[in-house]
């Protein structure tokens, strides 16, 4: 049971989650007056960083099929 609360597919899940919480955060600090741009370049680039390693993560559970 312990191997399951590290395994790669449960981790991907949590990175979507956190994606998912960070993208909500990032829309509703774009609409907040005043806008705080150095917080919202961070959580951008948060954002973007989760999304390569989501990507990662994909490509390493689910290789290419050859054509």
């Amino acid at each position: 049971m312990d191997l399951n609360l590290h395994s790669p597919a449960r981790r991907l899940i949590e990175l979507r989650i956190e994606h998912a919480d960070l993208d909500a955060l990032v829309d509703i600090s774009s609409h907040a007056i005043p806008i705080d741009e150095l917080m919202l370049r961070r959580l951008k680039k948060r954002r973007l960083s989760l999304r390569d390693k989501i990507s990662q993560l994909e490509l390493s559970l689910d290789p290419p099929q050859p054509a």
